[in-house]
């Protein structure tokens, strides 16, 4: 049985979105991924240190510790947390839990667990124009020319 807790969006409707899994937003968001206290302390309580080991807290007294070695009491001393490579402690330059399922399909790995900042991401709503390849921020925009077929120019 898995210990993943399957997390609804924050609006409590379904998941309607019209993402094309092609994790554009991923790779270049990834690096930047920062877990709420509620993400952190939830991945505690359910022994995620797979996920945990990612991140570093940097505590209010000028520690900075590896979130799998934090316990639910730290976190009222933390100022924030950042992805780290696990290895060396250094910057990531991509997210960690991205992974690659077909020649232009991605997956979140922790999908069902992942942070609130990712859960609430949803470009084609916001309209952000800095993803010019995203589809599915192309397919969201009226008269958008992603949305015309060459075949059948209208």
């Amino acid at each position: 049985m898995s210990r993943i807790q399957e997390v609804t969006p924050l609006n409590g409707e379904p998941d309607d979105e019209p993402c094309e899994l092609c994790g554009l937003c991923c790779k270049i968001l990834g690096d930047g991924i920062a877990p709420t206290d509620t993400n952190l302390l939830r991945w505690m309580e359910d022994g995620r240190t797979d996920i945990l080991r990612h991140f570093t807290a940097f505590l209010e007294d000028g520690r900075r510790v590896r979130c799998s070695e934090l316990i639910p009491s730290d976190l009222g001393g933390m100022i924030f947390a950042e992805l780290r490579d696990p290895g060396t402690g250094e910057l990531v330059t991509s997210c960690p839990f991205l992974r690659r399922t077909g020649r232009r399909r991605y997956i979140c790995s922790i999908h069902t667990t992942k942070p609130e900042m990712c859960i609430n991401y949803q470009p084609w709503i916001f309209g952000e124009t800095y993803f010019n390849r995203c589809k599915a921020l192309d397919k969201s925009r009226p008269g958008s020319w992603a949305g015309h077929s060459r075949k059948n120019p209208e």
